[in-house]
């Protein structure tokens, strides 16, 4: 049984089938279907050999040699899929929805399981990825210097019932050269595509989607080109905040890490600092004096900062003071510059 994408999409969000990849183990790793679990035909090796055979001796040799690979599998893959797989009934891909994916479909139809096939496969879902981009949205950017508590703010708007996507999460890293420290390892930039349009279409495109202001890459992942266009031509709200909380906040936020971290992570900015200023960084993790560190680091993402928005219409950005004295004071200050924003209301 073959199950369309439009359909697909729906039953996904409803999370109520397992969901198969049979894709090989290095495919998987580079992108998949979020939530998807990766029960392989044919693993990384097999498909080096079977390449290998197509390439010399042609497509029914291949194939000959694929059922001799995986067919003392069979009952390994039937295995997995009873001990990962919560119902007998489960929707499966493969690249294109080809032979892999028929084949898997077969030995568990066999072994009691009711399988769907996504139609045309991983390849499709990647298309409809891609589509989910180009959509216009009602994006309304929260802005603000290293420090402000964007992240926060965007919570408490959450919190509130706005519409709000924290890229920062989704990719594992809070966008500066420290961005990784206590983070979980960061995916691919495919992957992050996938779960970002998964995100995306849960919201509403008429209704306004906060994001944060955020750099074309956030760590090792790229914001995919035509959302990030839409970013830089939305309007920002730029919160305000006083240097000295926000030196106290990413403080407590950093100052956790070892003097061994933040040294590694320092050097990989020598270049923008200067050659001065990252002997005076390094030196004063070395005497352990993390305030005098900050310091430089500080006005080095400030001036960075500034910089980012000098591309911007300066008549698209609202400013908010922000003292963080009273959060929901704060946060109502936002709600107001969000009204006052002509284009953007309901």
């Amino acid at each position: 049984m073959t199950i369309a994408i439009s359909d697909f999409i729906s039953t996904l969000s409803k999370q109520d089938l397992p969901l198969i990849d049979v894709r090989s183990n290095a495919e998987y790793n580079q992108g998949h279907i979020p939530g998807a679990i990766n029960i392989p035909l044919l693993n990384d090796e097999h498909r080096k050999i079977i390449g290998t055979t197509y390439k010399k001796s042609g497509r029914e040799a291949a194939i000959e040699q694929g059922f001799e690979l995986v067919g003392p599998h069979f009952h390994e893959i039937i295995k997995n899929a009873k001990l990962q797989c919560t119902s007998n009934e489960v929707i499966m891909y493969c690249w294109r929805g080809g032979m892999r994916s028929n084949i898997t479909a077969w030995i568990l139809t066999m072994a009691g399981f009711k399988v769907h096939l996504l139609k045309n496969g991983y390849k499709t879902y990647r298309q409809w990825v891609l589509n989910e981009f180009l959509l216009p949205r009602k994006i309304l950017i929260l802005g603000g210097k290293t420090g402000s508590g964007k992240t926060d703010l965007l919570q408490l708007l959450k919190d509130k019932g706005d519409q709000v996507i924290c890229l920062e999460t989704l990719a594992h890293h809070r966008g500066s050269a420290f961005g990784s420290l206590g983070q979980p390892k960061q995916n691919t930039t495919e992957q992050f595509e996938n779960v970002l349009a998964l995100e995306l279409h849960k919201t509403n495109p008429k209704e306004i989607l906060w994001l944060e202001n955020e750099s074309r890459t956030i760590g090792f992942n790229k914001i995919p080109d035509a959302l990030f266009e839409m970013m830089r031509l939305a309007p920002v709200i730029e919160i305000q905040v006083d240097r000295e909380i926000r030196f106290q906040r990413i403080l407590i936020e950093y100052g956790c890490f070892t003097n061994e971290e933040l040294a590694d992570k320092t050097k990989r900015i020598a270049k923008r600092l200067g050659g001065q200023n990252l002997k005076d960084a390094l030196a004063a993790l070395a005497e352990n004096n993390k305030s005098a560190w900050l310091e430089i680091v500080l006005n080095y993402y400030d001036k960075t900062y500034s910089h980012s928005n000098l591309d911007r219409n300066g008549s698209t950005i609202y400013p908010a003071k922000v003292t963080w004295e009273e959060p929901q004071v704060d946060l109502q200050r936002i709600i107001n510059q969000k009204k006052q924003i002509k284009n953007l209301a309901n």
